[in-house]
């Protein structure tokens, strides 16, 4: 178990250097992030300095990547993900992505409910895509109104205002994908029981 440890602890450097080259990043815009000193990061990156959790949960946050990711300990990890799912404004909400920030992935489950809702548009940052599994949608963005029917795709920059709900009497299952800045479900449909 040791030497497993050591073996990982080794690769760490090299494997956050290789993070920070592949983002773009230079070690004094990772330091201001941090918090950590560049001359830690420099010694942490080449290997004289030894990985703690004191550096390490800050890189992690930084880079978006759970600990074990950011460390390479998960190279024979499970793959499957096992979402918990939650309701917000009376639509269920199951993630489909267990990796925080950058893109994320729902199924999204509004019950059947009424189709005269008065649209309430928001912005916010970020970008949406999102597919159409069964039931219709109406999509309002800006200033169209649509209805998507199961199988149909929309995307769009979520600066532009925008509100979704049921199109009719019956549920609607769609997938969303939100981009970085739009990981939060701003959905404004609101169930209300008959």
């Amino acid at each position: 178990m040791g030497e497993e440890m050591d073996a990982v602890l080794a690769e760490v450097g090299p494997r956050l250097r290789e993070l920070r080259r592949q983002r773009g990043a230079t070690l004094a815009a990772l330091s201001e992030t941090t918090g950590i000193p560049v001359s830690t990061l420099s010694r942490l990156e080449s290997g004289h300095r030894k990985p703690g959790l004191e550096l390490l949960l800050p890189l992690a946050k930084a880079y978006q990547l759970p600990l074990d990711e950011l460390v390479g300990a998960s190279g024979n990890a499970d793959p499957r993900v096992y979402p918990k799912p939650f309701t917000r404004y009376g639509m269920t909400v199951i993630p489909l992505t267990r990796k925080p920030g950058g893109l994320q992935a729902f199924k999204q489950i509004l019950p059947a409910g009424p189709a005269d809702l008065e649209p309430d548009p928001r912005s916010h940052e970020g970008y949406h895509w999102l597919y159409i599994l069964s039931g219709r949608l109406r999509l309002v963005l800006g200033d169209q109104d649509i209805v998507l029917a199961a199988g149909e795709v929309a995307e769009f920059d979520t600066h532009l205002p925008h509100w979704f709900g049921n199109a009719d009497d019956r549920p609607v299952e769609f997938l969303s994908i939100f981009g970085p800045q739009g990981e939060r479900v701003h959905i404004r449909a609101r169930y209300r029981p008959s």
